[in-house]
Order: C-alpha cells, then structure tokens, then sequence
C-alpha cells in the first residue's frame, strides 16, 4: 500500500442522483423524477462506508430535492463528522435562472438541510459550477442568505460551464464571500481539469495521479477532488435516448470508478472544505478581491 501523503487536501461530494444531471436535463423531465427509480441514497451511504474505511473527512455538497427525501443520509454526513453543504435545491443550472428563481431555489435547499441537521448552513455549490461572468449577482444572494463561502467555479473551457480567465486560488468576492475554485493544473496559458468527476473516471489513474501530484508540488493551496455517489453505481438504469456525448461522459468507467476512489483515499490525506479554509473563514481582516479585478 502506498504511504499516505501527509498533508491535507480537499475532498468534496455532489449529492444528487443518476436522473438529475445536466447532461440528461433535456430528456428527464423534473416531474418524472418521483417516478424514476433512486439510487442516491444506497450510494451515498456507499460513499460514507467508503470515507470511514480509510479515516477520511469531506464537504458533502446536497440537494435540497434528496434531502427532503432520504433524511438519513444527512443524519449520517452530519453524525460522522463531515461538513455538510448546499448544492441548491432541484439541479437546476444557475445560468437558466432568474435572480428570484435562483434566490428561491437556494434558500430552499438551505432551510431543508438546516431543518434536517440542526446545523447552520455556510458552504454553497453551483450546480455544473454555473456562476459565470453572466450572474456574478448570484454572490448577492450568497450573502443575503447568510453563506460563508461557495465553491462554485471551475476556470477551465467547457460547454456548460467555465471561467477561464477566472482566479484559480480561493479568493473573496466584493460581497465578502470566499470563492473556492476547484483544482485546476496550469500548463502554458491554459489550465487542465484536474478537480475528479468525468475527468477522472474517462483518464488513466496514472495520468490524473500525476496531474494531482504535480499541482500539490506547486501549488501554495490545497489539492479539491469531487465525484458524485452516482459514479460508483455500474448498475444505475440507462437513458438510452441520450446524445452520444452524454453517454460516453456519464457512462464511460462506472465500473472502475470505485477502485480508483479508494486509490485516492489510500494515497491522500482528506479533510472537508471548512476545516481547510478555518482561518480564511474565521478572519475579518482579509483583503477583498474581486473577479473583475
């Protein structure tokens, strides 16, 4: 087995199910999702089982739509020491929005898990990372909802989301929140996916091995790895009416998903969000940056 690395890095969860992911949101219609068949919850306490084996801690992004119905998997993200977060409530892409949508849907999500967990509620992701330069307001509402930080950015070049040309280290915004971009390795001009999800389940171990350890020989910030219960689930029902990009990105390695989850835990140190941004969170001192800056 390999020696575990000592420092600390990030591990981050999106809950949400098969059904609810963008990538089939023009063929799953939201009021046919009570009818589908759910998987969340056995893969969620699937994942848990997972992070106890190998003593590792994470930030457990929600939906507020699962919360509401599977109860118990809160209880156990809470009761076993991880952080739990917002994912908004209904998968819904905050660039589809309107601020009034955007700030129900959000509020939503945060009064069911604080109803659920007793706790106060401080972290918050974007579905498909969807804060953009189009809806930076959305940070507004961040703070009007009382949220510490958000982890909703990702600065790479993809079809349904991306900023680019965005801060790749955590950064606070001119509404005060901190903004936690998921991990990305710059080579040359361009940076590379390196945060998990598809990108690691479609590339080599050996490749994304390598791109982890050269960000965390480099970088002055905690590695952020993120993957959903869904993506350990070979079994999950199949959308054969998908377009033929959503099935190779949804599909493609369900089956070695797992294996290469406990390579990770074995290899790396996790802890969840808050407790590596403790004293970012906690200072009133720091400096204010913005993205238009």
């Amino acid at each position: 087995m390999p020696e575990l690395d000592a420092r600390k890095h990030i591990l981050t969860v999106d809950v949400e199910d098969y059904f609810q992911v963008s990538a089939f949101e023009n063929i799953v219609n939201r009021t046919s999702w009570d009818s589908l068949e759910h998987r969340v919850e056995h893969n969620t306490h699937k994942v848990l089982d997972l992070f106890n084996e190998h003593n590792a801690k994470a930030t457990f992004f929600v939906l507020g739509w699962v919360a509401e119905r599977y109860p118990s998997i809160v209880n156990r993200i809470v009761s076993e020491g991880h952080e739990l977060a917002s994912h908004g409530h209904s998968h819904q892409r905050l660039t589809s929005l309107t601020q009034a949508q955007a700030f129900a849907d959000i509020k939503k999500s945060k009064d069911i898990l604080e109803d659920l967990s007793g706790q106060l509620i401080t972290g918050y992701r974007a579905p498909s990372f969807s804060i953009n330069s189009s809806n930076i307001w959305i940070y507004d509402i961040l703070k009007q909802l009382n949220f510490s930080y958000s982890s909703s950015t990702y600065p790479i070049k993809h079809d349904l989301y991306g900023e680019p040309s965005w801060p790749r280290a955590a950064y606070r915004t001119e509404q005060g929140i901190l903004e936690i971009p998921v991990s990305t390795l710059k080579l040359g001009n361009k940076n590379y996916p390196i945060a998990g999800g598809g990108y690691y389940r479609l590339l080599p171990y050996w490749l994304n091995k390598h791109a982890i350890n050269h960000f965390i020989k480099n970088e002055q910030q905690p590695y952020m790895f993120y993957f959903h219960p869904w993506e350990i689930d070979p079994k999950q029902p199949r959308f054969k009416h998908a377009s033929n990009k959503s099935k190779l990105r949804h599909y493609t390695n369900l089956t070695i998903m797992e294996e290469k989850i406990v390579k990770l835990l074995r290899l790396y140190n996790w802890q969840s969000v808050s407790a590596a941004y403790q004293a970012q969170l906690t200072s009133k001192d720091l400096i204010e940056e913005s993205v238009h800056g």
